[in-house]
């Protein structure tokens, strides 16, 4: 049978030795494996490819459909994107796994009981990126989450506990303010937990649930959360495991993957042989397993626990033991890897040994069609520029709609209600807010009433930034309502 071929992309600063040290460890446990090499990061970038990547590293990564990566740079200044996003987002890599395990007394944490699995929404909200400024004084950043997005990484986190024996999953969000957007996410988070009895599912609000995750995260088993929840989240429960460099994660999808280490190129310690590769071999773990090499990824876990249980670290976790005035021995990069490779079928004594009895393979989601749902528009939010006060812009917007089916049902300014019958105290920025509903309830819009009342603004000297339609989906109101209104 033929070797299964992954792309590698051996990335900068500390990530060739990183890399380097993982593949030898892999391939001396028996990763059945041929690594196909390219160019990703800063060399990509510096040669004049602004995203990052060429087309031949693209062809490579589609036709092995795995990628190990190690971090990258990314060059400040100037238009470079983010390349880890432009991944995660081409290839449709929507569910980001992160788990974070205490290994405490060899590897000093406070938190000695954490086991907890972070399932990320990887795609969708503000990491959507799509930002404007729309006046000297305002800014604004799109929060997109999608029906879809929100299904597939919802089964997905259901299959993962499903799969990994996991019993409970806790949805994270921000529903109470945001209640459209993050209100989609858990509604959706629900009804998929309806086919997985067996697996209890809560939520907790993010401010409070990520409060109680800090201070008791034995208390937690899984959490799903939107993308940018997530990533903040993970690299606090990295850290809490006692150090962001043993972090592993994968970026999954439909039919690729993506297996990474989660902190990054840390370019002041390149190639001084003493980067901790910990994080990125891990992820090489996760990545045995998806491929059908469980018995590869146990060796090399157990090893590695085997090694840190032995005190055997690399500089990062040294300077945490010595603090605690705990035996270690610190080594470099090369010499961490060779300490692996040397207790390849051992097994650590006190801490629990892992045990991958099988490939683990995650049921592809099912989405639903929603997209012949009925919409009716029965008003607009028009939003203005105009450098004057509240009464004033109202009342001349009230008159521009008089002879119209339209009518003005309020102003806000950032999101709070200043017309009619506004607070003075409100601050007040150059930014308007202008909802107009059908003057007569019941009645349905078109496009040509909102066209012509937004020629009648324009015409009056008021400058027009955007609008966003307002929806009655299946008879429910599909957009939020104004503070104050």
């Amino acid at each position: 049978m033929a070797k299964r071929t992954i792309t590698v992309a051996r990335g900068d600063g500390i990530g060739p030795e990183i890399m380097d040290a993982s593949i030898r460890i892999l391939d001396a446990a028996g990763a059945d494996v041929e690594w196909e090499h390219i160019d990703v990061g800063e060399k990509v970038y510096l040669a004049g490819n602004t995203s990052g990547i060429a087309a031949e590293a693209w062809e490579s990564i589609k036709r092995n459909k795995v990628l190990f990566k190690a971090p990258i740079t990314t060059p400040q200044g100037g238009g470079y994107k983010s390349l880890n996003v432009t991944i995660r987002k081409t290839l449709g890599l929507y569910a980001n796994v992160r788990p974070a395990i205490s290994y405490d007394p060899f590897i000093p944490s406070r938190y000695p009981g954490m086991n907890v699995v972070t399932i990320r929404e990887n795609e969708e909200d503000l990491y959507a990126g799509i930002e404007h400024q729309q006046t000297p004084e305002v800014t604004q950043c799109l929060k997109i989450i999608t029906r879809p997005g929100c299904e597939k990484i919802c089964q997905y986190a259901f299959e993962y506990a499903k799969a990994y024996g996991r019993k409970r999953i806790t949805c994270m969000i921000k529903d109470n303010i945001m209640k459209i957007t993050d209100g989609l996410f858990v509604k959706v988070f629900y009804e998929t937990a309806k086919n997985y009895p067996e697996i209890q599912a809560d939520d907790w609000i993010i401010d409070i649930g990520m409060a109680k995750l800090v201070d008791a995260p034995e208390d937690f088993d899984m959490v799903l959360m939107p993308n940018l929840y997530g990533d903040v989240a993970t690299d606090i429960l990295g850290l809490m495991t006692g150090s962001v460099g043993i972090a592993p994660g994968a970026n999954v999808g439909a039919d690729i993957a993506m297996y990474e280490a989660i902190h990054g190129s840390a370019p002041r310690h390149a190639g001084k042989n003493k980067a901790n590769p910990s994080g990125l071999l891990l992820s090489g773990v996760m990545m045995m397993v998806q491929i059908g090499q469980p018995e590869v990824a146990e060796k090399v876990h157990n090893a590695w626990l085997k090694t840190i249980e032995d005190g055997i670290v690399t500089y990062d976790l040294a300077r945490k033991l010595k603090a605690q005035g705990k035996e270690h021995t610190e080594v470099g990069t090369k010499e961490f890897a060779d300490a692996v490779i040397e207790r390849l079928g051992q097994e650590p004594s006190t801490l629990t040994p892992v045990r991958y009895d099988k490939a683990i393979q995650i049921k592809k989601p099912v989405l639903s069609n929603v997209r012949s749902e009925k919409m009716d528009l029965i008003g607009v939010d028009i939003f203005t520029r105009d450098d004057c006060d509240a009464n004033t812009i109202g009342d001349k917007l009230v008159e521009l709609a008089k002879d119209t089916g339209m009518a003005l049902k309020m102003i806000s300014n950032r999101g709070q209600k200043v017309y009619p019958n506004g607070h003075p105290e409100t601050f007040l920025t150059d930014h308007w807010r202008c909802r107009y509903y059908a003057k007569n309830q019941g009645d349905i819009l078109s496009n040509s009433d909102i066209t012509d009342m937004m020629n009648r603004i324009d015409a009056a000297g008021i400058e027009v930034i955007k609008t966003e339609n307002l929806y009655m989906i299946n008879g429910e109101r599909a957009y939020s309502l104004g503070q104050g209104e």
